[in-house]
């Protein structure tokens, strides 16, 4: 039986004495203590761990000011702080040990926009695309770019100076930052353009203020001395910047910016924007090999370019296996009998069409001379001016370093030394001693950059589980140290320095090094503020963190081998967080967004299995031998009340299991992480192993038994409906299900039934043995349905209504007799039932595959469950065979179908998409608007993400409000802009909760076709 786990830290005293301090304060805003949100936040995107005592979560700059006000005083004097926003840090910087102030949850609105003179004011937790598209009706954009620009924060992108494409024009985000609104470590606050006067004389801020300016006036020589002149100038404490001796000028925002949260909390941000260029245009240049490439990029700025970016072949074969390929494969077309080893992307912007269109035409006329002579390594080139297709190339290109860490194996690509920076007429020089270096110790690595600025971005693959491999990680970072201090560079040319903090002294210098910690000492005396990180305070004994501190790696490795080889969609996170993405209409991981909780990301969930199956590991049992036994056995009346004793004592008794389970039971399942996510974290597929382990010890909730055998009971039900729904309509049922079984909202059974409507119309259902006997020429002219569960009892009339489409296009449809589907037992967990289930079924459906009749399903989910779920549990071999979606099965059938001549239907139909369809079939929306254009309608995609039900989730008491938060998210806000009678959906689940929430029926979209073809 799976063991009560004990083994979370607990938070030092004095942490939890300043946080019932700051309970008895004016703070409004939230904190937790619970081990699983420490954990949510003890990672970022590197390979560092570090518990924090506590989260944090302010509402307002006067709560960061009461907590940091309160921890001032003496007794709180060893509390410390690090800020936080979307965590995707590559460096750690925003790791600690201490106390993590997460701005994202609350402090993330767009407080006021200036068109007239084009700048902006945000809350420091704003995310760069939230940003965006609010200012985007006004014509503007803001233009540093980054490749995590859908989770990263306003707040992180300050803290670490972020730039990425463009910055060759664009410059870093400091070039933008316009004042910002500080939060000193003793609640001082400063408005850094002075707008708010003067700070009081005795705070912090009025000692760092005066401090800093004197610090970048007096030690001028030196700083330009030491400050290379680079496009990425260097991050952290910007004194070259911060000062101009000819107006003697002092700006601290500059010193603020790239600080990592090592001076102050960054609160508020008034940002200078840019004007949206009114023509783009992009060519995709190709090259025979990487080093091609990079030596040629110095021409392609010579072209005044916006920037170049650059990809390597490895980063390109990575994405043409993700789903995002499928985006840009016509933009990114092999060049007949040639290998494409190297990209570079020449993007050209501006307001004035003439004159890109010429400076196009000069770089363009340039190549072809090249092509043609064979020089340069130039193969072939792609001009691309559309909008939406250069953003799906850039898309591509932000994907890289998630798919840099989709590389199979244990050795991943890690960030350490991705980051170098040197004048872009050195890079071609260095990246060949870069590879050198890291050939001699056969590591395998992918690269891309930004090419125009000098900046590599380069992950060489280490299984950081090996104790020498870590130890190899150390070594290949202090070589590639003195490699770009060899070529007049930095360590650190666009993210930071976080644990890379200890090359600070060497690389600045003692004199200098001593300044900057002078700085340190008058924002921040005490070291409160990231201490480590950067410098310290010249009073502090603090040594700076290392290249060398605690990493995932140690604490991976002590999970047994074969537990981690057997979890891989657990262990293979390497915390990239793109399923922090903000945008509402994007599938991924509806549960995060609406709670805005880390705990309820897949990065949350992979990390909480990750901390439990060590803790296991921990207490020497072998959790695969817990598996193993929960397949085999069935439950004894014993083992029934030793759950249920267990389940009464949770009250009573901590277990970090429970923790666990919180985070996994607010997965809807939509499985769109196993698509979206670049390292394919698949959680609904470790959820249900998880929850079929932890019920071997406590009792599953009655609503559980009542949804994994809901395939059983419908059919049972349905001969009876009229009944059953008369029952199901008085409001007391519904009141007692809710309380005794805690379902909500239970929906009607279709009347007629299926099973009635198609007796009428003279279709068929047969069995297997009956469609062995079909002549050849009827099984050519049938197709087969294969029934779900929802559909066929709950929306008959969309079963009733394909059946009909298939007779009007000249088919025979023919009803197979319903099957248990059983992805209601996969979801929650019920995985020795749903080891049964598809071997029935599977077997059915192998043997109709033989027959080469086509089958077609009507719901996506259950569908691909048939491609997903059952490929788990049965292998390749037993699931030999295809269920169509709707839509697979019409779009190759178009051309020999019979239906007479198109009909024009001018007024659009609007499709809403299920999540997990967009998601494991991406051309899905594209192929339902060929099939509607091919039959003279048009059809629109609306971008929505999950609409809340997935399944039964919905119908859960305790799920009904994020359901409905979910559902408020993209659903509700596009179908109130749109016609309901034109408004289609293909998830059973879809039109349920619309059904449920707006009382209206919308369609699928087979019921949809039929209408037209009826015209």
């Amino acid at each position: 039986m799976l063991p009560r786990l004990d083994g979370a830290s607990s938070i030092q005293p004095v942490a939890s004495q300043f946080l019932d301090a700051l309970a008895d304060t004016a703070f409004s805003g939230d904190f937790e203590t619970h081990y699983a949100s420490r954990l949510a936040v003890a990672t970022d995107n590197s390979v560092y761990q570090k518990l924090p005592q506590a989260v944090v979560f302010p509402k307002t700059s006067e709560d960061v000011a009461t907590l940091a006000k309160l921890s001032h005083s003496a007794e709180y004097r060893e509390v410390v702080f690090s800020p936080r926003g979307g965590g995707t840090g590559t460096n750690g910087q925003s790791l600690t040990a201490g106390i993590v102030v997460d701005i994202s949850r609350y402090m993330n609105k767009v407080l006021e926009i200036n068109e007239d003179e084009g700048w902006v004011r945000v809350q420091a937790g704003v995310v760069k695309d939230q940003l965006n598209d609010a200012v985007r009706p006004y014509g503007y954009f803001f233009s540093p770019d980054l490749s995590t620009s859908n989770r990263a924060t306003i707040g992180g992108m300050i803290n670490t100076d972020a730039s990425g494409q463009g910055s060759l024009r664009y410059g870093k985000t400091s070039d933008h930052v316009l004042s910002l609104q500080a939060v000193f470590a003793d609640g001082s606050m400063l408005e850094t353009d002075l707008s708010s006067g003067l700070p009081a004389e005795d705070s912090l801020a009025c000692q760092a203020l005066t401090v800093s300016h004197a610090v970048c006036r007096d030690n001028r020589p030196l700083i330009d001395k030491k400050f290379p002149s680079l496009n990425r100038f260097l991050t952290g404490y910007d004194l070259k910047n911060a000062y101009l001796p000819e107006d003697d000028d002092f700006d601290i925002t500059r010193i603020l910016c790239g600080a990592e949260g090592s001076l102050a909390f960054i609160t508020e941000a008034k940002l200078n924007l840019t004007q949206i260029p009114k023509v783009r245009t992009l060519v995709n240049v190709k090259y025979n090999s990487f080093d091609s490439a990079l030596r040629h990029a110095p021409f392609m700025v010579e072209a005044d370019a916006l920037s170049v970016e650059t990809v390597d072949s490895k980063v390109l074969n990575l994405a043409k296996q993700d789903i995002i390929w499928h985006t840009v494969s016509d933009l990114f077309v092999e060049v007949p009998d040639k290998e494409m080893l190297g990209v570079n992307m020449v993007e050209y912007e501006g307001q004035d069409s003439e004159k890109i269109a010429r400076q196009v035409k000069a770089l363009t006329d340039k190549l072809d001379v090249m092509i043609a002579k064979g020089e340069a390594g130039v193969i072939g080139y792609q001009v691309c001016d559309d909008l939406a297709s250069i953003g799906r190339i850039y898309a591509m290109r932000k994907k890289a370093v998630g798919l840099l860490g989709a590389t199979k194996g244990s050795a991943k690509p890690i960030a350490f030394a991705e980051d170098t920076c040197v004048p872009p007429e050195n890079l071609a020089d260095f990246i060949a001693d870069f590879r050198n270096l890291l050939d001699s110790k056969s590591l395998h690595y992918g690269m891309f950059g930004h090419v125009d600025a000098g900046v590599l971005h380069v992950r060489p693959a280490l299984d950081m589980c090996d104790p020498e491999q870590e130890r190899l990680m150390r070594e290949t970072s202090d070589q590639v140290v003195a490699l770009v201090a060899k070529y007049g560079g930095l360590m650190w040319g666009e993210h930071g320095k976080g644990f890379r903090s200890e090359y600070g002294p060497a690389f600045f210098g003692k004199a200098l090094f001593t300044e900057l910690r002078r700085i340190k000492s008058a924002f921040d005396p005490f070291n409160k503020m990231n201490p480590g990180k950067i410098c310290t305070p010249l009073s502090s004994t603090a040594e700076l963190v290392k290249v060398s501190d605690a990493k995932r790696g140690l604490f991976d490795r002590q999970i047994d081998i074969e537990v981690r080889d057997s979890f891989k969609p657990v262990m293979e996170c390497n915390g990239n967080g793109l399923c922090f993405n903000y945008d509402s209409a994007s599938p991924m991981c509806p549960s995060m967004k609406v709670t805005a909780d880390r705990r309820h990301s897949p990065k949350g969930r992979a990390g909480l299995v990750r901390e439990w199956l060590r803790q296991i590991s921990e207490q020497g049992v072998d959790i695969l031998d817990i598996e193993q036994a929960t397949l085999k056995e069935g439950t004894s009346i014993k083992q029934m009340v030793e759950r249920v004793r267990n389940k009464l004592s949770q009250r009573h008794e901590y277990d970090f299991s429970h923790e666990v389970y919180e985070a996994m039971s607010g997965c809807l399942a939509c499985k769109a992480c196993a698509s979206q996510c670049p390292i394919k974290v698949d959680v609904p597929s470790f959820r249900s192993r998880f929850l079929n382990i932890y019920h071997s010890r406590y009792q599953r909730p009655v609503k559980d038994y009542l949804v994994a055998n809901i395939e059983s009971l419908i059919p049972i039900m349905a001969g009876s409906p009229s009944v059953v729904n008369g029952v199901m309509s008085q409001p007391w049922v519904n009141k007692l299900l809710a309380s005794s079984l805690g379902y909500v909202d239970a929906p009607l059974l279709s009347t007629p039934t299926l099973k009635q409507r198609l007796a009428s119309s003279g279709i068929q259902t047969l069995g297997l043995e009956q469609l062995r006997r079909l002549t050849q020429g009827q099984k050519e002219q049938s197709v087969i349905i294969v029934q779900d569960p929802f559909t066929s009892f709950y929306d008959a009339g969309v079963v009733d209504d394909l059946a009909h489409l298939a007779l009007r296009l000249g088919k025979n449809p023919i009803l197979l007799p319903f099957k248990p589907n059983g992805k209601a037992q996969h979801v929650k967990g019920f995985i020795r039932s749903f080891s049964k289930t598809p071997e029935s079924t599977a077997e059915v459906l192998l043997a109709i595959a033989e027959l080469g009749i086509p089958m077609v399903g009507v719901d996506p989910a259950l569908v691909l469950c048939y491609r997903d779920e059952y490929k788990e549990i049965l292998g390749d071999k037993k699931t030999n065979f295809t269920v169509n979606t709707v839509h697979e099965w019409l779009l190759p059938e178009l051309y020999s179908l019979e239906f007479g001549d198109a009909v024009s239907d001018e007024e659009p139909w609007y499709l809403f998409a299920h999540c997990t369809e967009k998601t494991k079939l991406p051309n899905a929306e594209k192929e339902w608007g060929e099939i509607f254009k091919h039959f003279g309608a048009r059809l629109q995609t609306v971008p929505v993400g999950c609409c809340g039900m997935a399944g039964t989730f919905g119908h859960e008491a305790d799920k009904q409000q994020m359901s409905r938060d979910i559902y408020g998210l993209s659903w509700q806000p596009r179908l109130e802009e749109l016609p309901a009678e034109r408004c289609l959906a293909t998830g059973y689940s879809c039109r349920s909760q619309v059904k449920r929430f707006e009382n209206i029926n919308i369609q699928h979209p087979v019921q949809a076709l039929l209408k037209i073809l009826s015209m």
